[in-house]
């Protein structure tokens, strides 16, 4: 089967989820750092550190943070929840050198990255389990300085939880909009595959349904004539094999070309070229068929060609199958205003506008539909059936197709 392939990511789209958690982490905690010295233009620093944030158990307790911190982005999307609470451990320690009153918003970035990669890419249930962690944590982190009569930065932790709660809905947000996507793409998908299996069905009733309709035509002539003019019988015989062979020829192209089209290379269809053909087998199985040509004959675009030679086929089948009459009359007109007219007209009974229960005549109409033009199909004042459909001629397909033939 032929795969067109997929385009690359984009580069951003390509790192993931982990590495982006923790390279937010030793961002921030190198910001963090840069904070506690006098940067060029300062009376001091941007804040104070703890005594023990230079200290042997300072530089411990911050290289454990970080490699919390890192272990969690490595076990990010196999065990998001146990990912989270080690980026929340570490944030916690890194926090307890600061000698600040709450985890400070620094810290707490590479948390809220994490989160919003889970609201985004895992359930639902599991992105707000993790919101609720990330949250309490918050909450016992205050609870615990005020209980022990310790300062706690209130404000600053409501700020914290804010950008979290945000972060959160950003996920939650790109996971609805990643579900919408995976919908739309399944509808669009199903769609496709009805559109192509009725373009499928369309094809094998318009070939199919002619042939047997000369085959039936043929094989009700011998019938009543093999008592009386064997020859004649034997005639109509050789037309059946021959219209039968045809069918199965026929059929055989068709699958052909649908492997053809899976494999990516286009199968060639039958066209207004082949009308001639279709009216003198009809004509040789007793249905005389005048073809009437009008204007300049030009090269059509595929679809225009294929849909209006299955149109006069199906039409002419229905005139051999239902009309009860000896002759019919196609015309093709190629007007100056970009359409394509097609007529197919009897004097039979007059019947299968409302009368026909198969496919023919909805066929038909989906065709004309498909390519935007009109279609009627009425019995006639003066007795009989006409078909008509008007298809229009894209100007650029046109003349595309002119310089193409020329």
């Amino acid at each position: 089967m032929h795969v067109t392939p997929s385009p690359p990511l984009p580069l951003l789209k390509r790192v993931p989820p982990g590495v982006w958690v923790a390279a937010t982490w030793c961002a921030s905690t190198l910001f963090t750092l840069l904070t506690t010295f006098r940067l060029p233009g300062e009376y001091g620093p941007g804040q104070w550190p703890a005594a023990q944030l230079y200290r042997w158990d300072g530089l411990t307790f911050l290289a454990l943070s970080t490699a919390m911190a890192l272990n969690g982005g490595r076990i990010l999307t196999r065990r998001p929840l146990r990912a989270l609470a080690l980026q929340l451990t570490a944030a916690g320690f890194v926090t307890t050198t600061l000698g600040v009153g709450g985890i400070p918003l620094t810290q707490f970035v590479a948390v809220d990255v994490a989160l919003y990669f889970i609201a985004a890419q895992q359930r639902r249930r599991t992105g707000a389990i993790a919101l609720s962690l990330a949250l309490a944590t918050l909450v016992c982190w205050v609870s615990v300085r005020l209980l022990r009569g310790w300062d706690a930065s209130m404000s600053a932790e409501l700020a914290v939880a804010l950008i979290t709660v945000i972060a959160w809905l950003l996920g939650n947000a790109a996971h609805r909009t990643r579900e919408y996507a995976d919908r739309l793409s399944a509808q669009a998908a199903a769609q496709a595959v009805t559109t192509e299996r009725l373009r499928i069905a369309r094809e094998m009733h318009d070939m199919v349904a002619h042939s047997i309709g000369i085959i039936a035509l043929q094989a009700g002539a011998a019938a009543r004539v093999v008592t009386t003019q064997p020859d004649a019988a034997r005639e109509a015989m050789t037309a059946v094999e021959n219209a039968g062979r045809e069918t199965l020829s026929g059929l055989r192209r068709m699958l052909v070309a649908l492997r053809q089209a899976d494999h990516g290379h286009a199968p060639e269809a039958a066209g207004l070229a082949d009308v001639d053909r279709l009216a003198a087998a009809t004509t040789a199985a007793g249905v005389r068929v005048d073809v009437r040509w009008k204007g300049e004959r030009r090269q059509l675009p595929p679809d225009i060609d294929l849909s209006a030679f299955r149109i006069i086929q199906e039409s002419v089948t229905n005139v051999v199958r239902h009309a009860a009459t000896d002759s019919c009359e196609v015309s093709i007109g190629y007007g100056d205003d970009d359409a394509l007219s097609i007529e197919v007209a009897d004097n039979g009974r007059g019947t299968g506008s409302t009368t026909d229960t198969g496919f023919g005549l909805a066929g038909m109409r989906e065709r004309v539909a498909l390519l935007h033009g009109e279609f009627t199909a009425t019995p006639r004042p003066e007795g009989g059936f006409r078909v008509a459909a008007r298809l229009p001629v894209p100007a650029m397909a046109e003349a595309g197709a002119g310089v193409g033939a020329r």
